[in-house]
C-alpha cells in the first residue's frame, strides 16, 4: 500500500476516534438497557463500531 498523505492521515484518525466513541456511548447504552432486544441492538451496533475501527487502524500498520 502507498504512503498515506498528511489529509489522508487526519482524516483517518478523524474516523477512528469517531468509531471509538460510538463504541462507548452503544456499549454504554447496552449497559443501561433493560429491554433484551434493546440491549442486543446496543451490543451488536457497539461490536460493529469496534470491528470498523480496528479495520480503519489496519490502514496506519
Amino acid at each position: 500500500m502507498s504512503q498515506l498523505n498528511q489529509m489522508e492521515l487526519q482524516n483517518l484518525r478523524h474516523l477512528i476516534g469517531a468509531h471509538e466513541t460510538a463504541f462507548q456511548k452503544m456499549q454504554s447504552y447496552a449497559q443501561q438497557s433493560t429491554d433484551p432486544q434493546v440491549k442486543a441492538y446496543f451490543q451488536q451496533s457497539a461490536q460493529s463500531a469496534r470491528s470498523t475501527k480496528q479495520k480503519l487502524m489496519s490502514f496506519l500498520g
